[in-house]
């Protein structure tokens, strides 16, 4: 080769001088396999592909179609106002209002240490409980719901990015921890959790409604899509309750409790020509709006939840039902000396010997012999159907969570001394509610009247009622005198006169009980009553558990509080005195007799 070439001349002589046709590489023979195997995995794959292809658009298209629509759809709740509960006169017991809440994002949060700092003081949190909060949920956690405005507006001027507000309602409570056990109360999402709140949550809650709209990636709303459901508002609930006679029974109970340093205590009031709650209180009781640190011995709502055993409060029937069936008169004379009667190994006492007594005066001067005596003239089973007959052992008809039954054995299993001990109110157990509401067999002049707790809005009032015959109105009217007398002096409730209001009833007192048997130095003590006697317009039934200062008769305890829940209640009621005044003031200063228990 010529060395004064150039070298592009050189280079293409170098090129032409390789064989590609003997490089060892192509003289290789390609085995047929390889080129079947790659068109296969080329047929695999386009399968592959088509099938899932099918199954995106065919098979399972329902379910992206969803998906989809979900990354730009929203169904937003339009949230139903929760009814209200309103008293006989239409004030408001129970309401809603519309009430802020505040919620993040929390990957969308913004700001420094001294605006979260700022943020939690407005939340009234701590830095540590706002960034455990945050840490929740990246996408959404609930701060603060159902705040005050001026909470929300603490928040708002804070303008942290990623803090939202949204408005809902917050149920509101007027009659606070008076009515508290009556209305109950809502969670945060207004569902019912106790008392009204509760019974009637379906008619109150009413129905949501729902909006379907497209969002954008910010989550604003571009356009609705389909049709919008509006929201049907709660249905407003009217109760028999005046708030009035409420607050008041409440006030007085509260103190009767203080007073004698007892555990709880309880009062009801019917209407006695109706059969209407006008009140139902309990304490201790709970704020509705302030539900935290609450004990079960708060929430519970005493006067309908808890049984007892009734003590001489079952007296009166007894006598009604000896005076129906003309085993006896209000004359007759039962022989209680010497104080005490055995009966099969067991020993029936009184307070004190009292000698020969009137059947009146077996009520007035509540006999646990005169009343055992005359029990004892019955049969079993009909003191068992006369018991019956009046709502003991049956469950009240009352729509109203926790309502119980008590107590009453079948009569076959009876022995003499149970029959004896169930005259005088041990061996069968009852709330205050049955008590109150088998004495409108008294009052109502022989007639079991049923009881009501709610009533329709904007009703005229109800008129009297007619119930179950029980006793004639001519025996009703005799018991009602004898209770009478237990209000006067020699009986064992003088403390129970109203200035102005003629008054009968029945004090009782009880040990308690304690595992098998009873403690020996804690009673419950009772007051159930009527006024006016000749026409009983009201009843009133007072409890006072476990009274602790040095007084447990029912006659010094609860009757106080008996009279003046009736003497307030028959003032706002309009119900004209029947009685002049002055005699009573020095009647009720005359000590009552000692009741037996």
């Amino acid at each position: 080769m010529n060395r004064k070439a150039s070298p592009k001349m050189r280079a293409a002589a170098s090129v032409k001088s390789v064989s590609y046709s003997t490089s060892p590489l192509l003289a290789t023979p390609t085995p047929p396999w390889r080129s079947k195997l790659l068109v296969a995995l080329v047929g695999l794959g386009f399968s592959v592909l088509l099938g899932r292809a099918a199954y995106v658009q065919i098979i399972d298209a329902p379910f992206f179609l969803k998906q989809g629509e979900i990354r730009y759809g929203h169904t937003i709740e339009l949230a139903a106002s929760r009814g209200r509960i309103l008293d006989r006169n239409g004030l408001i017991l129970a309401a809603s209002v519309p009430a802020p809440s505040i919620w993040a994002i929390p990957k969308d949060l913004e700001g420094d240490a001294a605006s979260r700092t700022g943020l939690a003081r407005a939340l009234g949190m701590t830095s540590v409980e706002l960034e455990s909060r945050l840490a929740d949920n990246p996408n959404f956690v609930w701060l603060r719901r159902q705040v005050d405005d001026g909470v929300a507006k603490s928040v708002r001027d804070l303008a942290v990015k990623g803090i939202h507000e949204v408005r809902e309602y917050k149920r509101k409570y007027p009659e606070g921890e008076a009515a508290a056990h009556v209305v109950g109360f809502t969670n945060v999402e207004e569902h019912g959790q106790e008392g009204i709140e509760l019974a009637f949550q379906n008619d109150l809650a009413g129905r949501d409604g729902t909006r379907h709209v497209i969002k954008d990636r910010l989550g604003r709303v571009v356009e609705d899509i389909g049709e919008s459901v509006a929201p049907v508002d709660g249905r407003d609930i009217g109760l028999t309750i005046d708030s009035k006679v409420q607050f008041f029974a409440y006030q007085r109970i509260r103190d009767a409790v203080a007073a004698n340093k007892a555990q709880a205590g309880s009062v009801v009031v019917l209407d006695a020509q109706t059969g209407e709650v006008l009140a139902l209180a309990n304490f201790p009781s709970y704020s509705p709006a302030d539900r935290r640190n609450l004990s079960g011995a708060q929430l519970r709502n005493r006067a309908v939840t808890d049984t007892f055993e009734p003590g001489s409060t079952m007296k009166p029937f007894i006598v009604g039902w000896a005076l129906e069936t003309g085993r006896v008169t209000p004359s007759t004379i039962i022989q209680t000396a010497p104080g005490r009667m055995t009966l099969t190994g067991s020993t029936i006492t009184d307070s004190h010997p009292h000698g020969n007594l009137t059947v009146s005066e077996v009520i007035q001067k509540s006999s646990n012999v005169g009343a055992a005596r005359i029990a004892l003239t019955f049969t079993p089973r009909e003191m068992w159907e006369l018991y019956s007959a009046v709502g003991f052992g049956q469950k009240p008809q009352l729509v109203f969570p926790g309502v119980v039954t008590g107590r009453l054995r079948p009569y076959k299993s009876w022995r003499p001394i149970e029959q004896a001990t169930m005259s005088y109110g041990y061996g069968l157990s009852a709330s205050l509610l049955q008590i109150a509401h088998a004495y409108t067999v008294f009052a109502h002049d022989g007639e079991l009247i049923p009881v009501s707790l709610t009533r329709p809005l904007g009703a005229a009032p109800a008129a009297a009622i007619s119930g179950v015959r029980i006793l004639s109105p001519k025996t009703a009217a005799t018991v009602r005198a004898m209770l009478h007398l237990v209000t006067l002096p020699g009986g064992t409730a003088p403390k129970a006169q109203v200035m102005g209001y003629s008054v009968g009833g029945k004090s009782g007192t009880a040990y308690k009980q304690e595992g098998k048997g009873y403690a020996e130095k804690k009673y419950r003590s009772w007051f159930v009553g009527m006024a006016p006697i000749a026409q009983p317009r009201i009843i009133v039934a007072v409890m006072v558990d476990e009274p602790t200062a040095g007084k447990w008769f029912g006659g010094d305890v609860a009757a106080p509080v008996f009279s003046e829940v009736v003497q307030q209640t028959l003032r706002m009621m309009g119900e004209p005195p029947d009685l002049d005044v002055k005699p009573q003031i020095v009647s009720r200063d005359v000590p009552a007799d000692d009741e037996s228990f």
